[in-house]
């Protein structure tokens, strides 16, 4: 690709044409040609967060300024061809910020800056569509926006140019920065001397010519498949497969760094060191100065392999074990101690003291001090009841896996041929005692069976995983609709592979609810694995595969195909913030080998290689919640509902909140949609829209390419659908599985990630232990000490709400387009979000809807959009949801 400078194309003087011209013609066009000076106001910030160098560079920059190395900026004519280049706007004389000097401070916090900016501008050349700036500085800062006060031509109203980007001084380039105006084109209605500014743009973007590691200040979005997860030169155990790009292994596609291959597999990429957290993602994609502090302050406690053996060497009574329930709540009443000022010393020498600030808290010396999770906050004991498991899988933090049970015994998908019979054992004298006087058929007839089944997903693993320290089962939980509209526990399947081998079938065993003596103690360790098993579903399947790692395609897509100037880019944009910088951190930190995923939940070493055969029968229509709701049988078509379908279990507080919010995105898309889009024949002939779907099938979810179940895109309903579906996984479902991980799993026997026995034996110690000491014994099952602070602290972080967050039906900028009808609908958008609010603290309070609180008493706010929240506080609110999968 050649590399042109656009101000260099567009300044070059005009040839000379032989023309004859009268006097009267030459003086005519000097009377008509009038300069005038425009007005405009630049917003920038120079801080770099957390950048030390900080204060140099200011100087540098000063220094650079006095010496006439100055930012400036040239507008781009809308009307007047370049004389050189008739297919691009005339540039305008360049302009400087003014008074740099005097203005910029060297600040410990990061601070937007107002400059002056005044541009010599021919009226002829009419409105600017786009501005070209280049920064001859040392160093970068970043754009937010440029305002051009009283434009004449713009309605006497001002020209918005939303920036929000990093612009690096200008040898870091090989092409100019341009950014356009609000207005929104779709590609065949973009001005003509725009056109090929907006292909050159997005051919910067893609550059598929960059070879080598990305660096910071590249602009460039491209594909790679999970080959970072591995460190195979560390040895064998540190290896992992690539993940995406196999029919063995299938995977999203993640974004390109362009890292070198580690020494011993040329297929793996080579990490960074554990404290660097510079892994590339294109500039403009990393947080923003606010959500780096946060997540600094915040992310302390996720850096293990500091953390683990100072925290080893505070442990005291029986290693790596809590003796009792006291001892857990004592992390929440209390807190552990440091030893010593030399051990503070220790952790202040290799993390940086904005992290450590944040762990050791308030008064200074006390290690892991952790809020009260919710699920405590009213009873220390009510989690343990049948009635609240139930309950968390209508309302807790994995609500989008329960089933209705439609044939008994349950069936399992497996291939016979591998892995035998693995249908179910349960039978119908194992559950009758519990069924309310109802029989089986009865049951099903009536709806009223449902089914945790996590039995198919994780039997395939079972040997490998139990091979490990791990200890655990494939379980089935099979539930009975009451006439309160609660659930009721009626029997937990555990099961194991065969002894002799895979394919001799599954050995499996029964335990139904009881509440007394041994078999009580029995029962609460059967829905310990049950829980197990839904908490590591929960965090590789609901939560990092199905929102986090499917959305990233559709960033790098958008990004590549879609100019900023495109409506459905300007519709998408707020829902991918933040999402591949925090992806690129959890490769680093959180779902690599031996990483924090691994540490702490039980598929360990096998937990991505599982979401990639999960993957395998992803399915990207079934995201829309009506879908996922009728595919999981607890919802029938009903085509008179406002959403083409009708609730099983009425009081079901995902799927009534999700609807609503499901309901309201995708009227808010197709209003905006239609706005743009007459008819489906402008869709077809929108050459972005398709190389952008083209590209996101072909290349992005490239594994799943053949499947036929892709959209075809052309039509209106694909789009509105297809854009639907990615807002609603970015935004709401993500909020869903994310933010209740604290209330719930805060208290982590109310959420398990690991077990590390078998269910015990009658005639064993361990039976006679549990006999004797149900606490003891059920906390020598689940989760470990050590495991239980790291799971903890992780999950705190995850749960947080940053002090900058964006909630939905909320954009970061009011100008984000010139476009009346598109602001109209999206005030529309955020009232009918204000209702949902509305009804969801109505339903919170109608004692008849019993799941919406529970025994635990914890109102369902995951989906209260908190539209109407500006505070900006953050933190562990258990409510609200952002644009995007931020954290």
């Amino acid at each position: 690709m050649i590399h042109t400078d656009i101000a260099e194309i567009l300044c070059v003087k005009p040839k000379t044409k032989k023309r004859t011209k009268t006097m009267e013609e030459d003086v005519k066009k000097k009377k008509t040609k009038k300069t005038m000076k425009i007005q405009g106001e630049v917003v920038v910030m120079k801080k770099n967060l957390l950048d030390f160098k900080d204060a140099m560079a200011s100087f540098l920059d000063r220094v650079h300024e006095l010496l006439g190395r100055r930012v400036s900026l040239q507008l781009v004519s809308s009307l007047q061809p370049d004389p050189a280049n008739e297919k691009r706007g005339r540039l305008g004389k360049a302009a400087h910020l003014e008074k740099w000097v005097t203005k910029i401070k060297t600040s410990v916090t990061a601070e937007e800056t107002a400059f002056a900016v005044t541009f010599d501008w021919d009226e002829s050349m009419g409105p600017p569509a786009a501005f070209v700036i280049k920064n001859h500085h040392h160093s970068q800062f970043y754009l937010k926006s440029l305002t051009l006060r009283n434009f004449p031509g713009g309605e006497g109203g001002p020209i918005h140019f939303v920036c929000n980007s990093w612009i690096y001084p200008s040898h870091r380039y090989r092409s100019d920065r341009v950014f356009f105006s609000n207005k929104a084109y779709l590609p065949n209605e973009t001005p003509e001397l725009l056109k090929e500014l907006r292909k050159e743009e997005l051919k910067n973007l893609r550059d598929n010519e960059k070879g080598g590691e990305l660096k910071e200040w590249d602009r460039v979005y491209d594909y790679a498949y999970y080959n970072d997860l591995g460190a195979p030169d560390k040895g064998s155990d540190s290896a992992r497969p690539v993940l995406g790009g196999s029919p063995d292994f299938p995977y999203p596609r993640r974004g390109k760094t362009g890292r070198k291959p580690t020494k011993s597999d040329s297929k793996s990429e080579s990490r960074l060191a554990l404290l660097n957290l510079n892994i590339y993602v294109p500039r403009d994609e990393r947080f923003s100065h606010v959500k780096f502090s946060d997540f600094l302050a915040y992310a302390l406690k996720s850096v293990t392999q500091v953390l683990v053996p100072e925290i080893a060497s505070v442990c005291d009574k029986t290693i790596n074990e809590f003796d009792s329930f006291e001892d857990v709540f004592h992390l929440y009443d209390g807190s552990i101690k440091l030893a010593n000022g030399h051990t503070i010393s220790k952790l202040r020498d290799v993390i940086p003291w904005e992290m450590f600030r944040e762990l050791v808290r308030n008064d200074g010396e006390r290690f892991l001090k952790f809020p009260l999770p919710d699920v405590l906050k009213e009873s220390r004991s009510a989690w343990r009841t049948d009635e609240e498991f139930a309950r968390e899988m209508l309302a807790g933090l994995n609500p989008v896996v329960i089933s209705r049970l439609q044939e008994f015994p349950p069936k399992s998908n497996l291939d016979s041929t591998r892995y035998g019979n693995q249908h179910s054992s349960i039978r119908e004298e194992h559950i009758k005692p519990h069924m309310n006087g109802l029989s089986v058929q009865e049951a099903l007839g009536q709806n009223k069976l449902y089914i945790l089944d996590h039995h198919d997903a994780l039997m395939p693993y079972l040997t490998r995983i139990n091979s490990t320290n791990t200890k655990t089962y494939a379980t089935r939980t099979l539930l009975l609709l009451q006439e309160d509209g609660t659930l009721k526990p009626l029997a937990i399947e555990l099961s194991l592979p065969h002894a002799q081998g895979e394919s001799h079938g599954a050995v499996s065993k029964i335990f139904t609810p009881a509440e007394k003596g041994v078999e009580g103690s029995v029962w609460q360790l059967a829905k310990a694995y049950a829980a197990v098993n839904d908490s590591g579903y929960h965090q590789l399947i609901s939560h990092w595969l199905k929102t986090h790692a499917v959305i990233e395609p559709f960033i790098i897509a958008s990004n590549r195909q879609l100019s900023v100037i495109h409506p459905i880019f300007k519709l998408l944009h707020p829902h991918f913030r933040d999402t591949m910088n925090i992806n690129a951190l959890a490769r680093h930190v959180l779902i690599n080998s031996d990483g924090v995923l691994e540490r702490t939940v039980f598929p360990g070493r096998y937990a991505m290689e599982m979401s990639s055969s999960i993957y395998k029968n992803w399915v990207f229509t079934d995201q829309a919640l009506p879908k996922d709701l009728l595919k999981r049988g607890v919802a029938v078509e009903n085509p008179s509902s406002e959403n083409g379908i009708e609730l099983l279990i009425e009081d079901y507080p995902f799927a009534v909140d999700g609807l609503e919010i499901w309901s309201a995105i995708k009227t808010w898309v197709r209003e905006y949609c239609t706005i743009y889009y007459k008819n489906d024949k402008a869709v077809q002939n929108d050459t972005e829209i398709q190389e952008w779907w083209n590209e996101l099938r072909t290349k992005g979810h490239g594994d799943l390419q053949q499947e036929s179940w892709w959209p075809s895109m052309q039509t209106c309903d694909d789009l509105i659908e297809a854009c639907t579906i990615i807002i609603w996984v970015a935004s709401a479902l993500h909020a869903a599985v994310n933010f209740g991980q604290y209330p719930y799993a805060g208290f982590l026997p109310n959420r398990p990630t690991v077990s590390r026995r078998f269910m015990p034996e009658p005639g064993t110690e361990e039976y006679t232990e549990l006999e004797e000491n149900e606490e003891v014994a059920f906390l020598k099952t689940i989760t470990p000490q050590l495991q239980t602070l790291l799971g903890i602290s992780i999950i705190e972080i995850l749960s947080m709400h940053s002090t900058d967050e964006i909630y939905l039906g909320q954009r970061d900028s009011p100008n984000w387009t010139a476009d009346e009808e598109p602001l109209e609908a999206f005030k529309r958008f955020g009232k009918s979000l204000e209702l949902i609010e509305n009804n969801i603290i109505r339903r919170n309070n109608d004692k008849k809807f019993k799941n919406r609180t529970g025994p635990v008493n914890i109102p369902y706010t995951l989906l209260y959009p908190d539209t109407t929240d500006y505070t900006r506080e953050g933190g562990l609110t258990g409510k609200g949801i952002p644009n995007s999968v931020s954290i």
